[in-house]
Formats: structure tokens, sequence, C-alpha cells
């Protein structure tokens, strides 16, 4: 049965209030602990006028008081809004003034006039008390995430489900109650966000990493006999290039899976970890921040199927489609896929900023192109729209083409993705200038408007027109021509 998320927390602490809860770089949280300071948390919340179905925004890193200060705000009805903690001023100022927050998290006082803010590291009053509040309120949505968006402006992507959970329906088929989870992505992203939490309702154990790191990855699996690990293939490819030593060196006896998600994952580096680790421990699924479906593969299927993401699951549905026409392709033609969640047309989302990207018939595009086969199995082929993913993370070109574009003495640019052995993908900027820029001045540039990850790798100054005379970028085009040939003088790697 569905139950507030704050009952579903207090249930678990009264049930073994010293298990833990959560397990930091900086500190260990029980349950009980976890409870009670959430609910002080939520007092201090509310006497700074956070009320039912207020956003606010959360630029916090991974650790406890990331998750602390969630539940308080499900406790109070209100909508967790995170961002990267790294996000320059003006990046979060749009995306604040989009969520409406009526308080951030994580931020000055001057970086937000008007607003109410609080710093990193706060301690709630200690006379408020730390008793349950109630009765349990529920808000409208359990969470509100962030995307650059297409257009090269941010947008919201608010969950329709709202801050209800229900234990005993174990629909994911990678989770079970009561396992110790380690988490080395940062939780402002979509799938360890909703990983992290849905885990914590099952009374998982989250051990979280402020910063990944390939080595400790495999220590802490080691130290707290971690049970599953979700990772983006860029962490599956620097884990592997340790030193077969240090790999040996670890205890992974305890894991039961490891899950990627985020971006495709080359085939070699997915039969190592077959090989390494035996395909009933490794799983995959493919799903879009908004949640329109999903689709999921065990280590066994892939190896019938390699290459495949796997088939609908969770009730969601995948059409491929014509981009043209919008007719239905038969298995094996490639087009564009669609998808539908079991809740149909709108039950997973909806957006502030901005319009769905492409819909027909109330199927979601989900920006990319692929087939299935006989057996409904879902094979990538290609992105239907330009968003690079580089370390597992999503950039969209507009976004930073945009922030570079405001520099005076650029013209024009073009951001692409190029292969990168390491991170998939690596951002590389095509800047149209008359001037004799230095990589370093625009460096800095970026770095006032634009998340760490957002910052192109390379910069190519060009003064040949980069737009035709209908105003559009042919990234394919551009990208191709930088795959097929060496890098120019003058570009800066």
């Amino acid at each position: 049965m569905e139950r507030p998320i704050g009952q579903i927390l207090r249930e678990l602490a009264e049930e073994e209030p010293g298990r833990p809860a959560v397990t930091a770089p900086d500190r260990t949280v029980t349950r009980a602990e976890l409870e009670r300071r959430s609910n002080r948390l939520a007092r201090a919340y509310a006497d700074l006028g956070v009320a039912h179905g207020d956003m606010v925004t959360l630029a916090l890193r991974n650790g406890a008081e990331f998750v602390e200060a969630c539940f308080a705000l499900w406790k109070l009805g209100a909508v967790p809004q995170p961002v990267s903690w790294r996000a320059p001023r003006i990046e979060r100022e749009r995306i604040v003034e989009l969520a409406e927050a009526k308080l951030v998290v994580g931020a000055a006082p001057e970086e937000h006039p008007g607003r109410a803010t609080l710093p990193p590291g706060f301690e709630p009053d200690a006379s408020l008390s730390d008793e349950p509040l109630l009765p349990d309120a529920i808000a409208p949505s359990w969470k509100a995430g962030t995307s650059g968006g297409s257009t090269g402006a941010p947008k919201l992507i608010v969950g329709t489900v709202p801050g209800v959970f229900d234990p005993e329906n174990l629909s994911s088929p990678f989770m079970r109650p009561r396992e110790t989870q380690l988490l080395p992505g940062p939780l402002y992203h979509a799938a360890p966000f909703a990983w992290a939490f849905r885990g914590l309702l099952l009374g998982h154990h989250l051990v979280l990493m402020e910063r990944f790191d390939p080595a400790e990855t495999l220590a802490l699996i080691d130290r707290h006999r971690v049970d599953c690990v979700l990772l983006v293939p860029t962490m599956m490819t620097r884990i592997w290039k340790l030193p077969e030593e240090v790999k040996a060196s670890a205890d992974l006896s305890s894991l039961k899976e490891v899950v990627h998600v985020a971006a495709p994952c080359p085939p070699w580096l997915k039969e190592e970890w077959i090989r390494w680790l035996g395909p009933e421990r490794v799983q995959e699924f493919y799903a879009g921040s908004e949640a329109q479906g999903i689709t999921i593969i065990t280590g066994e299927e892939w190896l019938r199927k390699p290459g495949s993401v796997g088939r609908p699951a969770m009730g969601s549905q995948v059409r491929i489609l014509d981009p043209v026409t919008h007719e239905d392709l038969p298995p094996g033609a490639v087009g564009e896929i669609f998808m539908l969640p079991e809740g149909g047309t709108g039950s997973t989302y909806r957006y502030v900023g901005a319009e769905p990207r492409r819909t027909v018939d109330g199927w979601d595009s989900i920006g990319d192109l692929g087939w299935l086969d006989e057996d409904g199995y879902l094979f990538l082929a290609d992105r239907a729209v330009d968003m690079v993913i580089t370390g597992g993370a999503n950039v969209y070109p507009a976004e930073v083409e945009a922030a570079l574009e405001s520099h005076p003495a650029v013209r024009c640019s073009a951001v692409i993705g190029l292969p990168d052995d390491d991170l998939g993908e690596r951002l590389h900027a095509i800047v149209e200038t008359d001037e004799d820029l230095e990589e370093e001045e625009l460096r800095a540039h970026l770095e006032e408007r634009l998340v760490r990850y957002k910052i192109p790798r390379s910069f190519e100054l060009v003064s040949e027109r980069l737009r035709d005379d209908a105003g559009k970028v042919r990234r394919s085009a551009l990208k191709a021509e930088r795959i097929e040939r060496p890098a120019r003088a003058g570009e800066a790697a």
C-alpha cells in the first residue's frame, strides 16, 4: 500500500532505529537519526516559509545533508529541486526563477537576493522539536530535476508521481529490501536520485561517494559488503583500467548487481565486465530523465542479444517510427524511438520552461534512433537530437553555444561530441571569430556560466561561416569531418 514518504521513514526508524541509513565520507546516520534530524530540519524550513507544494532548490554535495534535506521537504509536502552544487551563479539563478523556489539550500544570501537561503552545513536550532510532524503530508511531486534543454535554456523536469511509495511493491527487478547500495554518481542527476531514495525507502543502507574514484569504489564495495552499485560506462571504463593487482585486492563477493545507465556501453567493455563478474551480476537499463519508459536487459540476455539495451519493462511500451511519416516500422528497420509509460501520456513528468521535444499520438520521442528485433529487443543506432553524453552526463550543445556566443568576440559556435575512450564522448567547441582568442579566455568565460562538465575539453577557432543562410548548423557533418581528419593547426586540445 502506498504511504507518504515521511511515514515510511518513521516506520523504518521504529523498526530498527540503530541500523545505518546513510554512510557518507564525513559521517554515518542511523535510521533514527535520519528521522529525528529531518523532523527538526523540516521545522526550520517551515519557519523560512516553506509550505506544501513549494519547490526548494538544493545545491548540495553528495552527503547525509542532501538526504536529510529531501526527507525534511517531503515531510512538509514540498518538492526537492536538486541542482549541481558546482553550477555557476548565472545558471542556478535561471533554474531558481523557473522553480519559483521558496528556499535555496547550499547558497549564500547575496547569491539570490529576495529569496530565503541557507548555507551548506546548516544546522537547525536545537530548540526545535525532532518529534514527527503530523499529519503526514504528501508532496504533489516527489522530485523536480533539471536539464539544459535542446533550446539552450534550462528547464525543469517535474515528476508527476507524488511523494508516496509502496515498499511492498518491488516493481524494479534491481531493488530488494534491506540491501546495501553504493552510489558513486551525483544525487542531482535523475537516475542516482531515484536509485538512492527508492533504495532508502526499502530499508537500504546507502553508501555515498562525494566524488567518483575507481579504486575507492572497489574498496567501498569490499568494506561495506555492498549488494548493488549504480554506474555509468565512463566509471566502468576507469575501474576496468585499474591495475590488475588493485582489482584483485578487493573482495567483491557480496556484490549481487552492477547496474549501468545513462550512456551506451561499448560492447567490448560490457563483455569484459561480464567476463570479470559473471553475466548474472551485470544489468542495464535504458530510459530518459522524464521516465517516459524503460527497457531492461540482464547480462545473460545480452550475451544472446549483444548490443541490445533490452525489452520494455515495468509496463512501458516502445515503438519505432519513421522520423518523417511517423508510421510504425517493421523489426530491423531503423527509426525514431518513442516510448509510453504504464500510466499513459503525461503520467511521469511535466516540463517547466519547455514543451515536450516530440510527441506522436501521446507517445514521447526519447531522442534516439534505433530498431527492434523480432523478439522485441531494442537496439540503439544513433541519437536523433544533438545531445552529447559525456561521462554519463547529458549536455545539450545549444546551451553551451549560447554561453559561448555571449562572449563579444564570438560570432557563432558549434558544439559537438567527439569519440573519447574514457568519457564516451568529449565536448569539442568550434568557435567562429575574427579575433585571436585564447583558450584560457574562453574557458574563463564559460566557467562563469556553466557547470564544469558542460565546458568543452577542446576548442577550435575558425573564420569561415558555421551557419548556412537559414541559420542552421550541420553538427553531424562537422562531427564527421573532425573524426575523419587529424586536428587542425591551431586547434586547442
